[in-house]
């Protein structure tokens, strides 16, 4: 059995309340890219929509005829509404290139990225950004509060977003 530390309501000499949060200082940003990276959430401050998501039982060959077709580098794979993997360029060039004539009836399940590294559309804008640098990551789901696909966040996406902060002169 664990025992919880009892909560103690934080008092002053007086025994009045102090509410802790009342010494605090809001966090203080080097620049509008900063306070954005921060407060804003990725689903909205990227643009994550449209996307496009595909049954688990979609072939590779009419995966890879869609993501021409609709000029998008990735493919949210579903099944039953749910978010069981992605399908990328990379997917295309590292696991079909070699062998498309063999595999391309395959159903995309056998060549997607199954598991993908997601974030929730409340998540902010650096977070999105994070899984795509630290964790090596091309394209993020995003999930909302039930766990169904709301987006989806790529470099187009990123570099968009980054455009309205940057200026070049």
């Amino acid at each position: 059995m664990t025992l919880r530390p009892q909560r103690q309501a934080v008092t002053d000499p007086m025994g009045d309340f102090v509410d802790p949060l009342s010494n605090y200082d809001p966090p203080k940003y080097g620049d509008e890219l900063e306070k954005s990276l921060d407060q804003d959430v990725a689903s909205k401050a990227m643009m994550s929509t449209p996307y496009k998501t595909v049954d688990v039982s979609v072939t590779i060959h009419e995966a890879i005829t869609m993501m021409v077709a609709l000029d998008i580098a990735c493919l949210l794979v579903t099944e039953n509404d749910r978010l069981v993997g992605v399908f990328s360029e990379r997917d295309v060039l590292n696991k079909c290139a070699e062998r498309f004539e063999q595999i391309k009836d395959h159903p995309i399940s056998l060549v997607m990225t199954h598991e993908p590294l997601i974030i929730y559309d409340t998540e902010s804008a650096a977070k999105a950004i994070n899984l795509m640098a630290i964790a090596g990551f091309r394209h993020v789901p995003i999930l909302d509060v039930d766990d169904k696909v709301a987006g989806i966040v790529g470099p187009r996406r990123f570099i968009n977003y980054l455009r309205k902060f940057i200026t070049l002169e």
